[in-house]
């Protein structure tokens, strides 16, 4: 029997310093933790491929947190243990995020050398005065540099992260800072919407009644003028917030939203493999002493769920096909009344073998979710 690939994701949780809108777990001031916490990490990549086996992989995410802030030995000696712990596929995407003001050659070209092929920037702005609302440490000139730094060590399949609906933002700020982006001709474009999560100083400034939000119709301006934007200039919109050019999907991110199973190690890493959801402890502390992951064995209704609310991100939809291999009924089995009604009602279109969201649908995605899903 094939054994399907898997993704691996590997969360490096060191930052600088927190920004304002952040609730990741992710730690500022403890960069002398970063040699302890290489070691844990790969003792638990050693130990999860004993208990699964020499599994083939397919994506790798170097993900944080700052992964750029990671010494470029402690990157050699984390990837070099995914490599004798798994199948790396030779053609397998290998993606590490990357902070502007952090990045340095001696990263980038031990990253290289070590396989990684994709590097995510997030630059998050243009105007200094959004990047520092939003808590950031870099200016718009080290994005740019950062960029320069990507190229001359041979990285081509570059990501930039943008953030719209910020605080005071209207279309005119957001169309300059993706202007300033697709200038530095990225082959993938991420724009995430704002959100407030429960925690943060954002959240706190926002129940205080001071921070000023654009409202929902301008979020929704924002959002699909920076689809139009984007489609304009050659990027695709393949997911709620991402774009790029034809065969540079983040194909980690891809499969996820398929609902192929993936590993997750370092703390707060969560994987889903074989029905199982595995969820590591979010505290640095707790990871460095050995504290066990939460197990959880997901019910065939969570499974369903899932697997058709993630897809319906996707411009591509939910396949029925994939859908009934993986969960062995027809959508149509278990949803076909409501699914019916919403496509008379324009919220949903059947596209050949997919169930896809219109516009209006995505724009009503949380409520029709919650309709179909109750």
């Amino acid at each position: 029997m094939t054994i399907q690939p898997v993704g691996l994701y590997l969360h490096l949780p060191f930052c600088e310093k927190k920004c304002s809108y952040c609730d990741f777990p992710s730690y500022a001031g403890r960069l002398h933790q970063r040699e302890a916490y290489t070691q844990t990490l790969c003792g638990e990549i050693r130990q999860r491929a004993r208990e699964t086996g020499k599994l083939p992989v397919d994506t790798v995410f170097l993900g944080g947190g700052t992964p750029s802030l990671m010494k470029p030995a402690q990157l050699e000696q984390i990837l070099g243990t995914v490599f004798d712990c798994f199948d790396v596929q030779t053609d397998a995407e290998i993606t590490s995020e990357g902070n502007p003001g952090t990045l340095t050659r001696d990263y980038l070209d031990m990253a290289k050398n070590m396989g990684v092929n994709r590097l995510s920037l997030g630059a998050q702005s243009a105007h200094e005065g959004e990047l520092q609302t939003l808590g950031r440490i870099h200016t718009w000139a080290q994005v740019e540099e950062a960029v320069k730094l990507a190229r001359a060590a041979g990285f081509d399949n570059l990501n930039i992260d943008l953030m719209s609906a910020l605080p005071g933002q209207d279309w005119k700020a957001l169309k300059a800072s993706l202007e300033k982006a697709l200038a530095l001709q990225p082959a993938h474009m991420s724009v995430y919407s704002l959100i407030l999560e429960e925690g943060t100083p954002f959240y706190d400034l926002h129940q205080a009644g001071q921070l000023p939000l654009p409202e929902d119709e301008v979020e929704r301006e924002l959002y699909w003028n920076t689809a139009e934007l984007l489609e304009k200039h050659g990027f695709h919109r393949y997911e709620i917030s991402n774009y790029c050019k034809s065969g540079f999907e983040c194909c980690h991110n891809l499969n996820t939203w398929r609902y192929h199973d993936y590993l997750g190690f370092g703390l707060s890493a969560a994987g889903l493999y074989r029905g199982v959801r595995q969820k590591n402890v979010n505290g640095l502390d707790e990871y460095l002493n050995g504290e066990a992951p939460q197990m959880e064995a997901l019910t065939a209704a969570d499974q369903r769920f899932e697997q058709a609310m993630l897809a319906l991100r996707l411009r591509e939809g939910l396949s029925l096909e994939a859908f009934e291999k993986r969960q062995g009924i027809g959508v149509f089995d278990l949803w076909g009344d409501i699914l019916h009604r919403h496509i008379k009602d324009g919220l949903l279109v059947l596209a050949g073998d997919a169930l896809v969201l219109t516009s209006r649908g995505f724009d009503l995605m949380d409520r029709l979710l919650l309709d179909i899903f109750p």
